[in-house]
């Protein structure tokens, strides 16, 4: 059986869900792999046969997505020529975890595309909604990567196609130890930024992993460092508690490693602010800014805050199983 994978490179998210389910994919067949989208830091330890420009989102420094440069890197032309160039219809099963080129190309060439990603979870009717709508955003999430039929992963199980997160190998293998400090991953914001907020809290070491620089810098209460995969996932696991943007991976596997979590959601980037009207739901606190009307809450959580229980299973297989018996086409001469 011949499977396209389909990746978003946006982010880091949807990558390092790629290195569990890549192998369990190859278990059932030869597997292509399609990534698509700027800013993502992790490598795949597998080959990529399809690496595309896609229809990616930029981070900006202030704390939301830089829309006039996702704007300009943009280009509906070689979109469009990708979209034609990916050969689909070559393949057996299309799984597809938010990327457009492939979504777009099944789409085109009437082909059936599964999706199976965090995206395919936010909208359902029985999610926590943040207080305001973003109908702009709502749009991009259910027109950016269309699917025939799609499984969704959440920080809950709230349907019966929602399956709580994919936690890697690589999260659940860590030993979990509490060394006192505090892990940031904050892509949104630039290094200056963050130093000017974090160093008015004394006496908190603060482990900033930052996407603007390539060398690790002291400051004051806080190391700032490139993003590296091994280093990120050591440093929550010996941490007191995380703080991050509301994306979905990060956030779970805080969670799962039971730390202590704070959340600021992304600007112009409705999936976060969907991703934390869940969070809260379950007693995350949540931040719209650094600004200093939020340092009383960023104060109290360091001083006074909870860990959240979760119960996170392995279940990558079973929702691979389940894909399978669902869409995969019967060998020749079956009933």
């Amino acid at each position: 059986m011949k499977i396209l994978y389909a990746i978003q490179g946006t982010g880091n998210g949807h990558l390092s869900r790629a290195m569990d389910i890549v192998p369990l994919l190859q278990q059932k067949g030869e597997v292509d792999i399609v990534v698509s989208g700027l800013q993502g830091d992790l490598t795949l330890p597998f080959p990529v046969k399809y690496q595309f420009h896609g229809m990616g989102f930029v981070f900006g420094k202030k704390g939301g997505v830089d829309l006039w440069k996702s704007f300009y890197n943009s280009d509906l032309r070689k979109f469009l020529k990708e979209v034609k160039k990916l050969p689909v219809e070559e393949y057996d099963l299309v799984i597809n975890d938010f990327e457009p080129v492939s979504a777009w190309a099944c789409n085109a060439k009437n082909k059936t595309c599964i999706g199976l990603s965090h995206q395919a979870a936010v909208l359902a009717e029985q999610v926590p909604k943040p207080d305001s709508s973003d109908i702009i955003g709502k749009l991009i999430l259910k027109q950016y990567a269309p699917v025939t039929a799609q499984y969704g992963f959440h920080f809950k199980a709230f349907n019966a196609n929602t399956f709580t997160p994919v936690i890697r190998k690589q999260v659940r293998d860590q030993q979990v130890i509490n060394k006192g400090h505090y892990t940031v991953y904050l892509p949104a914001y630039d290094d200056d930024r963050l130093i000017k907020k974090l160093s008015k809290f004394k006496g908190v070491q603060w482990d900033v992993f930052s996407k603007h620089n390539k060398k690790v810098n002291f400051q004051k209460n806080i190391t700032i460092q490139p993003i590296n995969n091994e280093a990120f996932i050591q440093s929550m696991a010996e941490s007191e508690g995380v703080l991050c943007g509301a994306g979905f991976e990060t956030p779970a596997e805080a969670l799962f490693l039971k730390k202590k979590l704070l959340v600021i959601p992304m600007k112009n980037q409705y999936e976060q602010h969907l991703n934390a009207a869940a969070l809260k739901d379950m007693g995350v606190p949540v931040i719209k800014s650094l600004k200093s009307k939020h340092e009383e809450t960023i104060r109290n959580w360091i001083n006074e805050g909870e860990v959240i229980n979760v119960n996170y299973p392995d279940k990558t297989k079973e929702i691979i199983d389940l894909i399978f018996k669902k869409h995969a086409p019967k060998p020749t001469g079956d009933k």
